[in-house]
């Protein structure tokens, strides 16, 4: 009996610890995990921090002093451009290492190596679509230019200076949790992290759904309900704005072009709101006499922050503002000089075309009237715990076959044959965007502006400009295809060479303005030109109501301060309220109103139109019009091959203002015939009775933010290392757009002036460590809608009481 129970105990004990030492699917393995020695609980920082410290790394060529301020935020001061980038890769390890591994690993379709099989469908997708094809060809350029090739070698060996005097226990906390251990930087995952930004912004499609519905309804109603131009625009480039060069010819469209292509492939789907606002006004217009320049990047927000704060000064170089962690530069900022900001353009540089294969081998495509040499390239996923995955993805001309094995008849053969659809993309082309960093980084005035950006090719951004010479302007820039109007805007034939990429629009022609009459430049995503323009970039964009919005409050604005552009930033007034409420307040027959009805009907009748965290009003409104949006058309373009892909909510303010007796009202599923009236009335009954039974009568507990969903969530989607929901004003066409987790990634405003005065805030912190206490110090700032102002040092020698910490790092013989 003794045996048996020793026997028994010495099993347990041993499968115990086996237990604690073995992963078990997302679960980390608990013993390494809580080990006080190399656990968890090494994350953890304490409160005191040394106010002097030295280190030395092998490679330095000089001495570096790095002045920390009270949020963390490094002040690199190097004697040279390498110790520069290579202390600017060190300083962002220590902080971002994990965001910056697991984002690389994303972009370059290596998740399932350590989240195991769960993640092996983004990973094929991304290796699908190219993103290591794309990132080998821009670090190609890079590498062939003599400044950028240094700059990235330099980084990533400050980097792996980091991660070499690392073990398991300096580990950080993620690398734990995942049961992982950090790996070699490698230059090639500096180009990672712009294609993951191309993928961001530019890397979505809905040309698959919109093929469907123009086999479905035809191209008469098609280019009706989805039009190439807005029925209200207030575009980037100002109304009348002349162009000052000779078109190049603008290619045919040929004949096929609407050929019925089929489109089964989930269409991207892109929340509104999600873009940004940046504007620039001129001297004559500010309180100083010399430009401002405000810039609200709108993106995903998580812990840790897409963006890194930091300051870089080297010889002929003193730039600060915000990076990315895992790339050189500074991306967002300003120097003694000038100062830039970037928006999405929205530009059409993804496109999409079926192909035609010869035989099941797949080794030769129809294209120009003959048989065409495809190319192979074979993608090794490993799996954690699995054999790897060997995915053999297929290229022709266009660029890769993202979707195939598919079997159909085209319009040109009319048995079954193989089809494919092959992407031509962009960010599958050769770019050195770090060039134009570099250049806005070391730049003095418009003409170094302009010079950076021949070398931006994607994501297209919007670049506006402010320098303390009084110049402002603003540039819809990237390499953007010479195209057909429409082209992209459906599944093309891929075996007509009509409907290739038929060059590029020349830089010089790229819409752009400088110090124009009204006195400021501004985008918020919308259109980048009125329709003279002699060029075809996009056929949609984000709704006009956020760059409206902006453009009112600037052409009023006088004497204008930081704080003017502060409290811009953060407006949250609805100019689609101001547009649709009249009209749906006419239609809206009161009488006909219950007790919780009616009283809902005098709240959003006094609304004072802004989406404010204690409006009751913008509850009731935004979930009235999300319903009216939803009974227009959910009958019509629900279903499964449809895919949701709704007419723009500018098409739908346009139907109700415009077209009371469209054919659209009416519901295809019910027998009655249905009205613009009847949609109104009915979505606002339905809306009240709703929100009347999830919160009772209406009052408080309707208050916006306090209904509306707004969380910053960690990267790893753990709860208990996120912010929790808390309320926010604002909504997704709004000009301080939160909503469903995103919004302002990063605030700045930019006084310019012989002494040029930087403010901004990030919302969350500059560390990427849960335990410590520069994880989230910024968001309370950030939540309540102000800004700090930075600390932008013209030597390392400058006092400030807000220096904490100064490290100093010199070489290792």
């Amino acid at each position: 009996m003794k045996f048996t129970k020793a026997f028994f105990s010495i099993a347990f004990t041993l499968t115990l610890i086996w237990m604690l030492q073995t992963k078990f699917g997302p679960v980390p393995p608990l013993g390494k995990f809580l080990s006080p020695a190399d656990g968890f609980w090494q994350n953890a920082e304490s409160k005191h921090i040394l106010t002097a410290s030295t280190l030395k790394l092998p490679g330095l060529q000089g001495t570096v002093t790095i002045k920390y301020d009270e949020n963390r935020i490094p002040h690199i001061f190097a004697q040279n451009e390498h110790d520069l980038y290579y202390a600017q890769g060190y300083v962002t390890a220590t902080e971002r290492l994990w965001q910056m591994d697991i984002q690389t690993r994303s972009a370059a379709g290596r998740l399932a190596e350590v989240a195991g099989d769960q993640a092996l469908e983004i990973d094929r997708y991304h290796r699908r679509m190219g993103m290591v094809y794309g990132a080998e060809n821009s670090l190609r350029a890079m590498m062939a230019d003599k400044t950028t090739r240094q700059m990235i070698l330099a980084y990533t060996d400050g980097i792996n200076a980091y991660i070499h005097q690392l073990g398991p226990r300096e580990y950080p906390l993620e690398f734990k949790l995942l049961d992982y251990a950090p790996e070699d930087w490698k230059p090639i995952n500096c180009a990672f992290l712009l294609k993951l930004m191309s993928e961001t912004l530019a890397g979505g499609s809905n040309e698959f759904a919109m093929s469907n519905i123009l086999k479905k309804f035809g191209a008469t109603t098609t280019d009706d309900l989805f039009p190439d131009y807005p029925s209200k625009e207030d575009p980037i480039i100002p109304v009348g704005t002349k162009w000052d060069f000779k078109p190049l010819p603008i290619p045919k469209k040929p004949a096929g072009f609407l050929a019925q292509m089929n489109g089964e492939v989930k269409r991207s789907v892109k929340e509104e709101g999600i873009g940004s606002n940046n504007w620039a006004v001129t001297g004559s217009k500010t309180a100083n006499g010399y430009p401002i320049l405000a810039n609200d990047p709108h993106l995903d927000l998580t812990f840790p922050s897409i963006w890194y704060q930091i300051q870089l000064s080297a010889p002929g170089m003193n730039v600060y503002g915000v990076s990315l962690p895992g790339a050189p530069c500074v991306i967002l900022g300003f120097n003694n000089n000038i100062s830039w900001g970037i928006t999405n353009v929205d530009a059409d540089v993804l496109d999409w075309y079926q192909v035609k294969f010869k035989d099941a081998a797949k080794n030769e495509y129809w294209y120009n009237k003959q048989w065409n040499k495809t190319t192979r390239r074979v993608e090794v996923i490993n799996i954690r715990g699995k054999a790897p995955l060997y995915d053999t993805v297929i290229y022709t001309h266009h660029g890769p076959v993202v979707y195939e094995d598919k079997s159909k008849t085209t319009p040109h053969t009319p048995k079954f044959v193989p089809v494919g659809d092959a992407l031509r993309w962009i960010a599958h082309d050769e770019s050195n965007e770090l060039m134009t960093m570099y250049i806005l980084n070391t730049g003095k005035n418009y003409n170094d502006y302009r010079k950076a950006l021949t070398f931006f090719n994607a994501p297209a951004s919007n670049f506006v400009f402010a320098s303390k010479g009084n110049d402002i302007a603003i540039t819809p820039n990237g390499k953007f295809p010479l195209k057909f109007r429409d082209q992209g805007k459906f599944i093309m034939d891929g075996s007509d060479p009509a409907n290739d990429w038929h060059g590029w629009i020349p830089f010089d022609q790229n819409p752009t303005v400088k110090n124009p009459p009204r006195g400021f430049v501004s985008s918020a995503n919308q259109s980048s030109t009125d329709q003279t323009y002699p060029y075809y970039i996009n056929w949609q964009f984000a709704p006009y109501e956020r760059g409206k919005r902006i453009n009112d409050r600037l052409a009023v604005m006088q004497k204008a301060t930081v704080d003017s552009m502060r409290l811009l930033q953060t407006d949250v007034y609805s100019i689609r309220a101001q547009d649709m409420m009249p009209a749906l307040m006419k239609y809206l027959d009161a009488t006909k109103l219950d007790q919780n009805q009616l009283a809902a009907y005098k709240i959003v009748k006094t609304w004072d139109k802004n989406f404010a965290v204690n409006s009751v009003g913008a509850t009731i409104f935004s979930n009235w019009w999300l319903e009216i949006y939803r009974m227009i058309w959910s009958d019509d373009f629900g279903s499964k091959e449809l895919q949701a892909n709704y007419p723009s909510m500018d098409r739908t303010e346009k139907l109700i203002l415009q077209e009371p007796d469209s054919k659209w009202f009416d519901n295809i599923h019910s027998p009655a015939k249905e009205t613009c009236t009847e949609v109104i009335n009915h979505a606002f009954v339905n809306v009240i009775d709703s929100l009347t039974h999830k919160y009772g009568q209406p009052g408080k507990s309707w208050q916006w933010g306090a209904v509306k969903p707004m969380e910053i969530e960690h990267l790893t989607r753990q709860e208990a290392l996120s912010s929790g929901n808390f309320e926010s004003g604002g909504t997704g066409s709004t000009i301080n757009a939160l909503i469903n987790g995103h919004g302002p990634s990063w605030r700045m405003v930019v006084q310019m002036g012989p002494t040029v005065k930087g403010y901004g805030i990030l919302p969350g912190g500059e560390s990427g460590n849960p335990g410590s206490f520069f994880y989230d110090d910024m968001l309370k700032t950030w939540q309540q809608g102000q800004l700090k102002e930075l600390l932008f040092m013209q030597s390392p020698d400058e006092k400030s009481p807000r220096i904490k910490t100064t490290l100093t790092i010199s070489t290792k013989k």
